[in-house]
């Protein structure tokens, strides 16, 4: 039950200062206001403890609980937050001004994959020469990506210039990700039906298309480190 006092974050219990109290049952029953040692009754009664959640309120609210789970649920909170943290990395996608549109779909689809895992994106435009002289087109692409990537991600930090380099950092949108998660799948066409539509492929064809997939793969590897 109780924890030791060195490690309390609340008054519980004898601790408790105030006359009366606004009680909350085991439950999340609202039990009226009460007296403190009524109250403790009431706990021990239960074999659990009196714990004061909102000292600032009047009167103070406490709830009867067992404290002692209530602080190893708390650190198993925290320890869980702490953990998915320290998993998020910031992770760097470089674009050019006169990127060509397979390598700027390339880059743009692994943000996309990025975003999905829970990572941060950097987004970075890499301007050489004279095409410092034009930083609009380094922004219209910019806005480019965002505009492909947006329904998923929010911007943390808006794209600016920095010497020849003008950035901006994507965060993922847990909430439009989560949404998109719990949608229904579509309906989609029943196995008779695909079976008499939808055409056999030749071992030819087979090949030429696992061909085509490793050679995506290999573009989109090159692409993402220049």
């Amino acid at each position: 039950m109780a924890a030791p006092a060195a490690r309390e974050q609340h008054r519980i219990n004898d601790r408790i200062r105030a006359r009366e109290v606004r009680l909350i049952g085991p439950d999340g029953d609202q039990l009226g206001i009460k007296t403190v040692p009524e109250a403790l009754r009431m706990a021990r009664g239960l074999d659990l403890d009196l714990v004061e959640v909102a000292p600032m309120a009047n009167p103070p609210v406490c709830r009867i609980m067992d404290y002692g789970k209530f602080r190893y649920e708390e650190a198993q909170k925290a320890k869980e937050s702490r953990k998915k943290a320290s998993n998020v990395s910031v992770k760097e996608v470089k674009f050019k001004p006169k990127i060509g549109k397979g390598d700027f779909d390339v880059k743009v689809r692994r943000i996309d994959q990025f975003i999905h895992e829970g990572h941060k994106v950097k987004v970075t435009m890499q301007f050489r020469g004279r095409e410092m002289a034009h930083p609009e087109l380094g922004s219209k692409i910019l806005d480019e990506v965002l505009s492909v990537v947006g329904e998923y991600a929010k911007v943390e930090t808006q794209a600016r210039l920095e010497g020849r380099n003008m950035s901006m950092v994507l965060a993922p949108d847990r909430k439009a990700i989560d949404a998109k998660a719990a949608a229904p799948a579509p309906d989609s066409t029943s196995p008779e039906q695909a079976d008499a539509t939808t055409p056999q492929a030749t071992p030819a064809a087979a090949d030429e298309a696992a061909a085509a997939d490793e050679s995506v793969d290999e573009t989109a590897a090159e692409a993402v480190e220049d």
